[in-house]
């Protein structure tokens, strides 16, 4: 595993149709599932916590990237504001400490 962290902010890969975010998002899991050098971490945060909800088709490569020793660190606060803290699928529940120590170890962060 490299030093690299992943932030994951929106629903979806950045700013585009919302269809589009969601297909970019499940190719580029999928392809960095498949990649050589994986991330320590990925984070989710804001809009990001609804990936690794109930309803999310993304959780198959969540779950594929987790299997591969991949952290998947949800923010607690951000699953409270949209309601979703019984609706959690898959990562590990923690807040914005754990982000930070994850961003704060990594000698790479990349936010998609």
């Amino acid at each position: 595993m490299s030093g690299t962290v992943i932030l994951v902010t929106n629903n979806g890969m950045r700013k585009a149709d919302e269809k589009l975010q969601i297909m970019l998002a499940g190719k580029y899991l999928e392809l960095l599932a498949q990649h050589s050098q994986l991330p320590n971490a990925i984070c989710f945060y804001t809009e990001g916590v609804k990936l690794v909800c109930e309803g999310s088709p993304v959780i198959d490569q969540l779950h594929e990237l987790e299997s591969k020793g991949i952290r998947l660190i949800v923010c607690s606060t951000c699953l409270n504001y949209y309601g979703l803290t019984d609706k959690v699928q898959i990562g590990i529940v923690g807040g914005m400490p754990d982000i930070i120590e994850a961003q704060m170890n990594a000698d790479k962060v990349i936010t998609i």
